[in-house]
């Protein structure tokens, strides 16, 4: 069983929570929300600080969610999302996708979001996804895809930030552009139901271009991703503070228009 070889891009930095603790079911699930019965065992892949969690838990009442992820730290904040919530069916645990501790058939629905990106071998992944997975059940994935990502105003700066970001992710053994693979991914995997969707995160409003760009701005100079990208030789100091400075500029655009484009699958087990 081949295991995780893969360093995860962004890290664990409040400027990337504040990313993943806006995250819902709503905004980054819809596509899997109609497929949820009361009584279904979740499993919920890179779960992170757990809001996608917590809002599939309360959709299975009758059922169970487990959130994994390969971070101990950040299941700390999941548990306590839980706890706010007043949620009793929800468990956390540290895990490779690669080699899920799970038994053949453990749950309904196998979940996860902007994870196969950032893994050494998503096909592998699917594959555990898909054993852990009970007959007639779903795997579902979404991912965005950074070639599909676009905005306006364009701006020189945010063009390095783009070409930067892929390079990064690319020497952390990571994929991108993962949107646009997940359903080949997933026929190699052994997958023949597949039903292929996108759906958009689109960031216009003054309030969202300002959150949108201070998080992208703080991530560029202080998270693991900065840290990776100067020591792994991709770049500098200097070269990091003028992106996160044009992130900045762009956030003040009356007319800023910023979307990113995911690609999203349900496989039936």
């Amino acid at each position: 069983m081949a295991h995780e070889t893969a360093v995860y891009t962004h890290g664990h930095h409040e400027s990337v929570l504040r990313s993943h603790t806006w995250r819902t079911a709503a905004n980054s699930a819809a596509y899997l929300l109609d497929e949820l019965r009361p009584d279904h065992r979740v499993l919920d892949i890179g779960c992170g600080p757990g809001t996608i969690t917590a809002d599939l838990a309360s959709r299975v009442p009758q059922g169970s969610v487990t959130g994994l992820d390969a971070a101990s730290g950040v299941l700390e904040q999941a548990r306590a999302t839980a706890r706010e919530r007043g949620l009793a069916n929800t468990a956390f645990t540290t895990g490779d996708v690669h080699a899920l501790d799970f038994a053949a058939g453990d749950f309904d629905v196998v979940h996860a979001h902007q994870t196969l990106q950032h893994v050494g071998d998503p096909v592998g992944a699917l594959r555990e996804m898909r054993r852990v997975c009970a007959p007639g059940g779903v795997v579902a994935v979404r991912d965005a895809d950074y070639g599909g990502m676009f905005w306006y105003p364009q701006s020189p700066g945010m063009e390095a930030w783009l070409d930067l970001y892929r390079r990064v992710a690319h020497a952390n053994g990571g994929t991108p552009d993962a949107g646009r693979r997940l359903h080949a991914w997933a026929r190699a995997a052994g997958f023949s139901d597949i039903t292929v969707t996108t759906s958009t995160w689109c960031f216009s409003t003054p309030d969202e271009r300002a959150w949108w760009s201070g998080l992208w701005a703080d991530r560029t100079v202080a998270s693991g991703y900065a840290a990776l990208a100067v020591e792994g030789g991709l770049t500098d100091e200097d070269e990091l503070r003028g992106i996160a400075e044009a992130w900045r500029t762009w956030g003040q655009e009356e007319d800023g228009w910023f979307t990113v484009v995911h690609g999203e699958i349900l496989c039936r087990a």
